[in-house]
């Protein structure tokens, strides 16, 4: 197939997926070159590109990603090594979502207090947002 249909199927864009194909994310089993040197994408593209969606909404970075589907192409970790990698991951989420917590709280005290001064009186300018 071609790189828009693939795009269509996969629900990311042409310039995502041959950013990931330069990457080297998809390899020879998922894109070939025609005799005019134009792409052709397999089946097995659409699998592929589904499993790095996934990983990327966990949060993973390209390296990530590439240390993941090797992985899953040679079968490289043993189960052990792949629950201490879930983890890891984990913990990196609890981590993110501590901070994000903290953020939230910061925001909210300050709604509260601009609330409590009330309307759209002005009260001075503390900064470019008036905060």
């Amino acid at each position: 197939m071609k790189i828009q249909e693939l795009a269509r199927r996969s629900g990311l864009t042409a310039h995502t997926i041959r950013f990931y194909e330069k990457e080297g994310l998809l390899d020879g089993r998922h894109v070939r070159r025609d005799a005019n040197n134009y792409r052709t994408y397999t089946e097995d593209a659409i699998e592929r590109l589904g499993l790095i969606k996934k990983f990327q909404g966990i949060g993973c970075s390209i390296a990530e990603l590439k240390e993941v589907l090797h992985d899953k192409d040679t079968h490289a970790r043993t189960n052990r090594e792949v629950i201490a990698w879930i983890r890891h991951k984990i913990a990196e989420v609890e981590a993110k979502k501590k901070e994000f917590d903290h953020i939230l709280g910061t925001l909210h005290g300050m709604l509260e207090y601009r609330t409590k001064l009330g309307g759209n009186r002005h009260h001075g300018r503390t900064g470019r947002h008036g905060l």
